[in-house]
């Protein structure tokens, strides 16, 4: 006759124990994976993206107070500031304060405003972004855009504190591009 080894039955202090190890590694993997994309968001936000709160109404209709854009801080590192891009930069007369407008003019540009047209090297401008309601009917001298700056309007030009009044942008003030809209849902999408 055989006899079986008797089984003891393993304690329930016993069990615990053995399950340390694995719930304390689960926690070092969970902390690793939070850490991860708390480090990649940072890395991200500081190097790429930047979520801005549009504030006032200067870029009507295409921009409205309140709503929350996404701004590309890298991408003017690998390509060249264009002519309709909309632009986030430091105000050149207060640098602590940061606008958003669109480039009209470039490096080298004449840009004049003729009762509300602008026209860039005397040819005039196509804005199909301007409503009638938000244009300005007023004229402005020719302005020559040095190297190194770009002459810069918001949509809403009867309501925009712009190039028209106090100047050019430096090209280093600019620090990124208006690239996606994320808040309202309804309105989410790329920004042109």
């Amino acid at each position: 006759m055989t006899t079986e080894p008797e089984v003891q039955p393993v304690s329930t202090d016993e069990t615990q124990t053995r399950a340390l190890p694995s719930i304390a590694g689960e926690i070092r993997g969970w902390a690793r994976d939070v850490f991860f994309a708390i480090g990649t968001a940072i890395m991200i936000v500081v190097f790429l993206y930047q979520p801005v709160k549009v504030e006032g109404t200067s870029m009507l209709p295409e921009l409205v107070d309140q709503e929350r854009i996404f701004v590309n801080k890298f991408v003017y590192r690998i390509e060249s500031i264009d002519r309709k891009d909309i632009v986030v930069f430091w105000y050149p007369l207060d640098p602590t304060k940061s606008y958003i407008k669109r480039v009209i003019g470039e490096p080298g540009d004449i840009v004049e405003v003729r009762r509300g047209r602008i026209f860039v090297n005397e040819k005039s401008l196509d804005e199909p972004y301007i409503d009638n309601e938000f244009r300005d009917n007023r004229t402005y001298p020719p302005v020559y855009v040095e190297p190194g700056h770009y002459y810069v309007l918001g949509d809403h030009r009867n309501q925009s504190n712009d190039s028209r009044m106090w100047g050019l942008v430096p090209e280093k003030y600019i620090y990124g591009k208006a690239v996606f809209r994320y808040w309202p849902v309804n309105k989410m999408g790329t920004l042109e």
